[in-house]
């Protein structure tokens, strides 16, 4: 740690002091254009009537089922995430079989598929019209335009998160730790709640935290599946777009800046976690 830092002031202070002085002002010049001052205008417009208005726009019933929906959709879909993470990255790192590089593609494809696409497959596969959606419908499970089909669509464009954080990290410790304890009579699952787990814990609550950003966030995949129905299908981002294109600007900016403050905690503890976790493997 020490000598990446040293070889960083050495580049730093080969620089010329105008350069890295224009350097810095671009980035934060560019920094402040497209983040700070969007972000800043959300909260703005949401307390332009004052804060009686705002918090007035979270006594809508359909904005409170919004909220609910949103808290319910990530509570689904980031454990299971988190499982398949955790899996998946344990097949890959510790393990050597035929189509590992396969499996390490699929599990990158949501971020190069649109999520309007994803969206779009679900309603092939499960709506009424789809290759299994009459099937359900006579089961009396409803896929599309229901709470399923958005845990569906949320899953499908969240899932590589935890994984992506894990792969590297378990690729890089090696299985000596839990080689060494199947030796000293450990089972499976006993070595991993005592080695690998502690290994990537901060890891895995890194992963975690950017599963639910993303799944609390997410509009394209769950407006496709959602059918836009108030009170029932409609998550923030999604009721967001309704109450701007009403003109009710005051909810709509409410919504967002609940959805902007959702977004900074999250910032705050996944800088907490980088700290921590950079601590960790200073210290390791």
């Amino acid at each position: 740690m020490a000598g990446g830092a040293t070889s960083k002031s050495r580049i730093a202070a080969s620089e010329p002091l105008w350069l890295r002085l224009l350097l810095i002002v671009l980035a934060v010049g560019f920094l402040t254009l497209i983040v700070l001052l969007p972000l800043a205008a959300v909260f703005a417009e949401a307390l332009r009537q004052g804060i009686g208005a705002y918090f007035a726009s979270f006594n809508d019933p359909d904005v409170l089922a919004a909220i609910r929906l949103t808290l319910l959709v990530a509570a689904i879909a980031v454990p299971l995430n988190t499982v398949f993470g955790v899996i998946a990255s344990w097949v890959i790192a510790k393990f050597e079989f035929v189509g590992k590089s396969l499996l390490v593609t699929f599990i990158d494809l949501p971020f190069s598929v649109s999520p309007v696409v994803a969206g779009f497959i679900y309603v092939l596969v499960f709506g009424v019209h789809g290759w299994f959606g009459q099937w359900f419908v006579d089961q009396g499970v409803q896929i599309i335009f229901a709470v399923p089909g958005l845990v569906l669509a949320t899953i499908f464009v969240t899932f590589p998160f935890v994984a992506r954080e894990l792969i590297p990290l378990m690729e890089e410790q090696g299985n000596e730790e839990e080689e060494a304890a199947l030796s000293l009579g450990a089972g499976g699952l006993r070595t991993f709640l005592k080695v690998t787990l502690p290994n990537i814990k901060w890891g895995l609550l890194y992963g975690v935290l950017l599963c639910n950003a993303r799944a609390m966030g997410e509009f394209g995949a769950v407006s496709v599946v959602s059918g836009h129905i108030r009170g029932e299908t409609n998550t923030m981002p999604l009721y967001v777009e309704i109450l701007y294109n009403e003109y009710n600007f005051v909810a709509a900016f409410a919504v967002a800046s609940l959805l902007a403050m959702l977004a900074l905690v999250t910032l705050v503890l996944k800088k907490m976690v980088e700290w921590r976790f950079g601590g960790a493997s200073a210290v390791g």
